[in-house]
């Protein structure tokens, strides 16, 4: 009992991961699909907090059992092609989510406070971030993300149970899984938009920052990727059902938010109004200062690993490292110039869109590495987690196909 108690106390990477993870395009994607076919899909918001807390667990199994980061692992151990072409990824995408992040910032306080534009609501956010990550230790950090977390996770399921349908309508959503027609691009989009993409490779640099090191601390990771996914997945059901009985087209245009408070409003009234806006606002939040503080973690390693230089610098100082700062201020400046486009909401969209390429990628790397009984030993995957896996490769890999035949 003790050590339990210990080990709930311990928790906070994965509070962390699963608030940069919940955003904005987790929000749009849960909420299309809940307006368009109600309670029917609810058991995807399940399987997708599933697969993103087993990429994760492998993520993390890999560090605490070989002591490098997954990142180090594909620079010491696979061909240089990989780690080129995730250099150029992260490039490109870090300035996409930023601008997205930007944008949806923006958004959710024009929502509540319309004095301002969304473009300078997002350019405010992105400051404040930077302020926070720059000048704050991991410690601090995790303590903000705690705040807002529970804020948008408190606010949002009291919204769902003002709204709630009868147990049976969801119970049989969660657990009798249904497609009803059309609805597969809909369950994939809920599916991949719970918890984030390249965001996830973040909670390796977290744990070391609680100095989470070494196979023991596998059931603490367990523990602690479990509380978090299970809040996203909740989080991912209570917006389903909030956005049921909208009309898709009004959920999918620029007024998505406003169409979802009034919703709120007109069924419980202001206080439920108002309570949903705070909730997306601290959704949309969190992520952007859990990206600010997590992405350049994965820059600066892979500076100091392709150099060789990693056991010179503890990745728990890379956040006070040029590399680290440089690529803090290219999330937070270069991508205000998208503000100019004036499309917010697309902006989200893109953001989810060009996430959807690199989780087939991480999916088939992590089924190579962890299954080498010489890098990973007895902690190798089993047949449960390999399968898991392939899953999520197939799942990830239809979601991206769909995706860009959509764009062409």
């Amino acid at each position: 009992m003790n050590k339990t108690r210990q080990n709930l106390k311990a928790i906070g990477p994965g509070i962390v991961i699963a608030a940069t993870g919940v955003g904005a395009g987790d929000l749009i994607a849960a909420s299309i699909s809940g307006a368009r076919y109600g309670s029917a899909i609810l058991w995807a918001a399940v399987v997708g907090a599933i697969i993103k807390y087993v990429i994760n667990e492998n993520l993390a199994r890999w560090q605490l059992v070989t002591g490098t980061t997954l990142l180090e692992g594909w620079i010491q151990k696979l061909p240089r092609f990989v780690t080129v072409y995730f250099l150029i990824y992260l490039l490109l995408w870090s300035f996409i989510v930023a601008g997205a992040l930007i944008s949806a910032t923006g958004l959710a306080a024009h929502a509540m406070i319309p004095a301002l534009s969304v473009e300078l609501w997002g350019i405010i956010h992105s400051v404040i971030a930077v302020t926070i990550v720059w000048f704050g230790a991991y410690r601090h950090i995790e303590r903000i993300m705690k705040l807002l977390i529970a804020i948008m996770f408190i606010v949002v399921v009291v919204c769902a149970a003002m709204l709630m349908p009868p147990a049976t309508e969801i119970l049989s959503g969660i657990f009798l899984p249904l497609l009803p027609d059309g609805s597969i691009v809909f369950v994939l989009g809920v599916i991949g938009g719970v918890g984030g993409s390249v965001t996830v490779m973040s909670y390796g640099y977290w744990i070391r920052e609680k100095q989470w090191s070494g196979s023991a601390y596998i059931p603490q990771v367990r523990t602690d990727l479990s509380i978090a996914y299970i809040l996203t997945g909740l989080f991912g059901l209570a917006v389903m059902i909030i956005s049921a009985g909208l009309q898709p087209e009004v959920v999918e245009g620029s007024r998505m938010i406003l169409a979802i408070a009034e919703h709120l409003e007109a069924r419980v009234g202001q206080f439920g109004k108002w309570l949903f806006l705070v909730g997306f606002w601290g959704a949309v939040f969190s992520s952007m200062i859990g990206v600010w503080d997590g992405v350049p973690y994965l820059f600066t390693d892979y500076i100091y690993a392709s150099k060789r230089t990693t056991a010179a610098i503890s990745t728990t100082g890379y956040a006070k490292t040029p590399f680290y700062r440089v690529y803090l201020l290219y999330l937070a400046l270069p991508p205000m110039l998208l503000l100019t486009f004036g499309k917010p909401v697309w902006m989200v969209v893109i953001y989810s869109i060009t996430g959807a390429f690199f989780m087939p990628f991480l999916a088939v790397l992590l089924l190579y590495m962890n299954n080498r009984s010489q890098w990973l030993m007895s902690f190798r995957n089993s047949l449960t987690m390999n399968v898991l896996l392939v899953v999520s490769f197939v799942l990830f890999s239809y979601l991206l196909i769909e995706k860009t035949m959509r764009m062409l």
